[in-house]
């Protein structure tokens, strides 16, 4: 049996997965680092699944050479890809197999700001019955900033489902170029007739902050920002004041920079805002893409110990 440490709330989220997995035994193990160390080293564990957490170091002190940290979901800016290199320890996600999650997700938030729907709901649970006017998607301009596999994922249901008009900002060329009307390389010509921007870049270096005050005032004064994708690349005080001062119309968030979320400046809390809808990283929470990524990362796991790292989805 090959022994797998799996953090709580990845356990929890495909139980029948983790505890019928031929060949696997896999314990439900802490979350917090210093914690999930002193399990893998008291019950002698090589290899580990987790979720979101950043891990710095005991981590990699408690996994022998060898030893696997896969991720349970595509990003991967919570482990630190090279110290795990320098100790011999494989580091893998699952592409793929959460697009659909997230990309009806960042659907789904779209609808929900064009709509007013949250705001709705909370009125009719305090009793108060408000008839608030939206608009219809079908015709917009989405700017989808990232051409990735969600990204694309994303096109093919604002247009093909709902008739939007959809531009693709990217360096490079976009996945697909299927239900894409425009492509470019050039932020502020996609944005500029955006009535909804829906992000999905990965958190790098180079996309610190990458939604910054300069790149939210080349948006339309009316336009709503979507970010599915990691709450780095969104600089949030600088959507607070955007927002407050009327730059943008509002924002639907699923990600951000501490989760759960505490405001970046104690003044520029995004809760206080009304045209500000948040849910908790919920975009690849589905029963689909949690399975799906528990069978990715088991298996990642499987062809380790039989030595074929080449078929790992390997991320350092």
């Amino acid at each position: 049996m090959i022994k797998v440490a799996v953090s709580d709330l990845e356990y929890g989220k495909a139980t029948e997965v983790f505890a019928d997995a031929a060949g696997f035994e896999c314990l439900r193990a802490p979350t917090p680092e210093a914690e999930l160390a002193e399990f893998i080293r008291d019950n002698k564990i090589a290899y580990v699944i987790v979720g979101v957490d950043k891990y710095h170091d005991k981590l990699y002190e408690a996994l022998p050479q060898g030893g696997v940290i896969a991720r349970f979901g595509v990003g991967h800016d919570g482990i630190d890809k090279a110290l795990a290199r320098s100790k011999g320890i494989y580091c893998t996600n699952t592409p793929g197999v959460l697009d659909n999650s997230v990309a009806e997700c960042a659907m789904g938030l779209i609808l929900l700001a064009a709509r007013h729907l949250a705001a709705c709901v909370t009125d009719n649970k305090n009793s108060v019955w408000k008839n608030r006017v939206g608009t219809e998607v079908s015709g917009k301009n989405l700017a989808i900033i990232g051409g990735g596999n969600i990204g694309c994922k994303v096109a093919k249901i604002a247009r093909a489902g709902f008739g939007m008009q959809t531009t693709v900002f990217d360096i490079n060329e976009p996945k697909t170029t299927d239900n894409i009307d425009k492509v470019t390389t050039d932020f502020s010509d996609a944005v500029a007739n955006a009535d909804f921007v829906s992000v999905h870049i990965p958190d790098i270096p180079a996309t610190k902050d990458f939604i910054n005050m300069e790149r939210l005032t080349m948006m339309k004064k009316s336009a709503v920002l979507i970010n599915t994708a990691r709450g780095n690349v969104l600089d949030e005080d600088s959507l607070y004041d955007a927002i407050e001062n009327r730059i943008i119309a509002g924002a639907a968030l699923d990600v951000f920079k501490s989760e759960p979320y505490i405001p970046q400046s104690p003044s520029r809390d995004l809760r206080a805002l009304d045209c500000v809808i948040m849910t908790p990283h919920i975009g690849s929470s589905t029963v689909d893409a949690c399975r799906s990524m528990a069978i990715a990362a088991l298996r990642n796991i499987r062809m380790a110990v039989a030595g074929k790292t080449t078929q790992m989805d390997l991320i350092n």
